[in-house]
């Protein structure tokens, strides 16, 4: 049997950018669901990535603090609910004006 342990709050504090992305169909979905997430040279693609379709991004470091610990397929927690609820509203505004 092998343990692995770790410190969250030092992985964490790698410097660099921090990104992750969520997908959340509300016909398939019952939460937001973490579909990647990444550090340094990964989120600098992620946020290329982003930027080339045109998909909405939030900054937020709180919520990427928390989303960049999660699992990637994970649902996010109850606990982060009113933030995502924040973030899927801005993204709203945004579709709206467009």
């Amino acid at each position: 049997m092998t343990y692995r342990y770790f410190n969250p709050k030092a992985r964490r504090n790698t410097g660099g950018k921090t990104a992750a992305v969520l997908r959340y169909d509300s016909s398939t979905d019952k939460a937001p669901v973490v579909i990647a997430q990444g550090k340094g040279h990964v989120a600098r693609q992620i946020i290329e990535m982003a930027k080339a379709h045109d998909i909405p991004m939030q900054e937020d470091p709180l919520l990427v603090e928390n989303l960049i610990d999660m699992d990637l397929g994970e649902n996010v927690p109850p606990q982060l609910y009113s933030v995502i609820a924040e973030v899927l509203l801005m993204i709203e505004d945004m579709e709206k004006k467009a």
